[in-house]
């Protein structure tokens, strides 16, 4: 999947793939990411947004293909025009 008109980058392009939600959104926040995507529905439990500069989208899928998330790339795509730091954002069918 692609997203022209903005700047993507992967947890594993990143060598950040072993990180848990809590370190990862450390890592992302500190190198400058506004936001971010992932498919983990527990992490709005998990971490607190409140006072983070990073928000994040979670994509609510039964799977993690591209055919699972392509249904979710137009709301994602409209959701990302308006995110706002430190809130937390569910993508659904």
């Amino acid at each position: 999947m692609s997203f022209p008109k903005y700047e993507v980058s992967t947890a594993r392009e990143m060598g950040w793939e072993a990180l848990k939600n809590g370190e990862l959104m450390e890592r992302a926040q500190a190198n400058g990411f506004e936001v971010l995507i992932t498919v983990d529905q527990n992490i709005r439990y998990q971490q607190n947004l409140s006072g983070r500069s990073i928000a994040v989208c979670v994509l609510i899928t039964q799977g993690i293909t591209v055919e699972d998330l392509r249904p979710l790339i137009p709301d994602l795509e409209e959701t990302l025009r308006i995110v706002q730091p430190g809130r937390l954002y569910e993508i659904t069918p």
